[in-house]
């Protein structure tokens, strides 16, 4: 029997967080991907805090109407890796958190790449 495709998504991310761990001085840039957002943290996983976020409910992406939605990636990217740089993050470790690195994942993991993001 198949699995569902939340189910698939819910076994190959337990695959990978079994292995990825953030820590303070590299934490892990997390991704999830809905229907219609994307949202990004920068998450250190020793101490259990959200050290910067972003997503595309954001006020500086959401007031941009006519764009798609992975321009919408590029832009959460974007900033994802500036309020990353302002708290003095360079070092990350990326979880695409089951999700395939193409599209809107692999968009904005490129847009933080070249925002400053090393990974």
């Amino acid at each position: 029997m198949a699995l569902e495709k939340q189910e698939r998504r819910l076994k190959i991310r337990r695959r990978i967080r079994k292995n990825v761990k953030g820590t303070a001085e590299a934490p892990r840039l997390s991704v999830f991907r809905s229907n219609k957002h994307i949202f990004a943290q920068v998450i250190d996983d020793l101490s259990g805090i959200t050290i910067a976020s972003a997503s595309s409910l954001s006020k500086e992406i959401s007031d941009k109407k006519d764009i798609n939605k992975v321009e919408q990636a590029k832009l959460v990217g974007d900033l994802i890796a500036k309020k990353a740089l302002e708290k003095g993050i360079s070092d990350v470790i990326f979880d695409r958190g089951g999700f395939l690195y193409h599209g809107r994942v692999k968009s904005l993991a490129d847009s933080a790449r070249e925002g400053g993001l090393k990974f």
